[in-house]
């Protein structure tokens, strides 16, 4: 196993990351929408509105980078992944998609600032329902990449076997439900951070607490699935120093900002939560390493050394113009919330 493998496998968690902590939290923002109801029901709509819409098309660029990585560096991964799951891959494009659609929408429907609307309510559900199934989708497919049944049955058995029960299974959907719980959690703490009005904190510090005793139990439940539904990885989980210690600090992290919820240590608890989700990816990573697809397909089964350099050298030239650009977008839209202290 080579370090350009090794290099290519590290920046693939490193997009997944970017992009759950950044889309993802956009998808989370979009659950809440089903929540903004009664008497400051439109004041939220207007916060989720304000809060994603500047930057929720840049957020995409860690999922296409993610997915090209994926099909450049390792070929045999991406195959059997987009055959194996392409039902639940397809339904999540759709609905990513469609989220984004219903978004347009809804945002440039002028009359809706002036607190009455003419767009049909038929948009702001359809918005709130993708954006719960779409990270669910995501969720349950890299729960079916965990469990080792894709390649078991990747090139025998019947259809429903090949395409629809190595995903439609107890540990993938854990994993969806947990990934869901994930993104809404994220958003929570976020708003709560982005809003200035103390009536609206009030509003999303309860749903912030709320989401992170959700996100332990979820987090648990997954744990308790992955015994028998992704053996590798639970003994990668348990039975690994690495995997323990991931799993204390994960909880402690959630712990902390549960804690500075309480508080109202607002920032505090953004940080402690970021922290919490990036320690759950990586966690995951590590214990699956060197894995990308249980329980045969490694980061070693990557492209020609050369195409690997290539695509390494594309990603060092792109983060050059990709990250001063992301830094200036976020920076003039997000400027108070995300660097001032």
């Amino acid at each position: 196993m080579g370090t350009l493998e090794v290099l290519l496998g590290v920046s693939l968690v490193g997009t997944l990351t970017c992009y759950l902590l950044t889309g993802g939290a956009d998808f989370g923002a979009g659950i809440w929408t089903l929540f903004a109801v009664g008497r400051n029901g439109q004041k939220q709509r207007a916060l989720i509105d304000q809060a994603i819409g500047p930057i929720w098309e840049a957020n995409h660029v860690w999922l296409i980078v993610a997915v090209t990585i994926l099909f450049t560096a390792f070929p045999p991964a991406f195959s059997v992944i987009a055959t194996s799951l392409h039902i639940p891959l397809s339904l999540m494009l759709l609905g990513i998609v469609l989220r984004g659609t219903a978004f347009a929408v809804r945002t440039h429907d002028i009359t809706s600032r002036e607190g009455r609307s003419s767009v049909s309510p038929l948009w702001r559900h359809l918005f709130a329902v993708s954006s719960i199934i779409t990270p669910a989708l995501l969720g349950i497919s890299l729960g079916a990449v965990a469990s080792g049944r894709l390649t078991a049955v990747a090139s025998s058995g019947s259809f429903t076997e090949r395409f629809v029960a190595p995903w439609l299974a107890a540990f993938p959907l854990s994993v969806g439900l947990l990934t869901t719980t994930l993104v809404a959690y994220l958003a929570a703490v976020y708003l709560l951070v982005e809003s200035e009005d103390a009536e609206l904190r009030n509003v999303f510090r309860p749903r912030a607490k709320a989401a992170c005793v959700a996100l332990m139990l979820t987090g648990a439940y997954a744990l308790v699935q992955a015994r028998h539904g992704a053996p590798e990885i639970y003994a990668g989980l348990r039975h690994t120093p690495v995997g323990p210690l991931a799993i204390v600090v994960t909880f402690g992290l959630h712990l902390a900002a549960l804690v500075t919820l309480w508080k109202a240590r607002d920032r505090a608890a953004r940080s402690f939560a970021v922290a919490g989700a990036v320690m759950m990816l990586w966690g995951w990573a590590l214990s699956q390493y060197p894995y990308l697809v249980e329980p045969n397909i490694t980061i070693a089964d990557a492209a020609p050394a050369e195409t690997l350099r290539l695509l390494l050298m594309s990603l060092i030239l792109g983060s050059i113009i990709l990250f001063p650009l992301l830094y200036y977008l976020y920076r003039i839209f997000k400027g108070r919330v995300v660097f001032d202290a």
